[in-house]
């Protein structure tokens, strides 16, 4: 055969690309289980840090077997570890009103803290995280968040700064005007109960978090509120027994 004709070149060219068509197939099957677990693991990972088991650094260093191991010895019953992808379909479902009850995660653990997620875009990308709460279902024990493309020293400290999600810890998820847990630009008064500080030189990152924030516990209300009166007639009824055996 003429290697210079076209006939050459297009049978030299189908064979190459079939060949490193099928090599990428093989690798991608052979990793897929392991990127699974990566993956896993890191929002695994997260979820704990959020619920305050320990700092991110700490699951990144004992790796992936004994943080999932850890995660699955704690939690209170087999839950769905939802990937961002899936929060980024139920962050549509949420905004069109189509979820479904009991759709949404939920990752409550054997020492009453439970955590839900929240997503939603920041100023360059998806930006998620997880907000850890107590046993009264309204005071936040404390969140974790990341992002895929925010600027680095301004929105990236969403991440990257520990102080600025250590200011969640202790505060209030109140429905009211102000929204349930709100990131204030300008700092939030001291009185507030719901707010905190946003960051300074990212509004936009900031804002694009409370809103994620505020329409994923919007979106939680129901359960939160029942879950809160199922505690709320647990005390009454301990204070009556209590009364009748005085």
């Amino acid at each position: 055969m003429n290697t210079n004709s076209n006939t050459y070149t297009v049978i030299y060219t189908t064979i190459v690309v079939v060949i490193v068509a099928a090599v990428l197939a093989i690798v991608s099957q052979k990793l897929g289980p392991m990127q699974a677990a990566n993956e896993e693991a890191e929002t695994i990972s997260q979820i704990l840090t959020a619920a305050q088991f320990g700092e991110k650094e700490h699951w990144q260093e004992i790796g992936n077997a004994k943080t999932i191991e850890f995660f699955r010895e704690n939690i209170s019953e087999e839950t769905k570890v939802c990937s961002t992808a899936d929060l980024k379909a139920l962050n549509y479902k949420i905004k069109d009103g189509s979820v479904k009850d009991g759709e949404l995660p939920a990752y409550s653990f054997k020492n009453g803290v439970t955590v839900v997620p929240v997503y939603g875009a920041g100023l360059w990308g998806p930006v998620w995280g997880y907000i850890a709460l107590k046993e009264d279902f309204q005071t936040v024990a404390g969140a974790y968040f990341d992002h895929a493309s925010e600027t680095p020293g301004l929105g990236g400290k969403i991440k990257d700064d520990p102080a600025f999600r250590a200011q969640f810890a202790g505060k209030k998820v109140i429905y009211d005007e102000n929204g349930p847990l709100s990131i204030i630009k300008g700092g939030a008064p001291a009185d507030m109960e719901n707010g905190v500080d946003a960051i300074t030189g990212a509004t936009m990152t900031s804002k694009g978090l409370s809103n994620a924030i505020a329409t994923w516990l919007k979106a939680y209300e129901g359960t939160i509120t029942d879950a809160r009166k199922v505690l709320e007639q647990l005390a009454q009824m301990a204070e009556t027994s209590n009364t009748e055996e005085e």
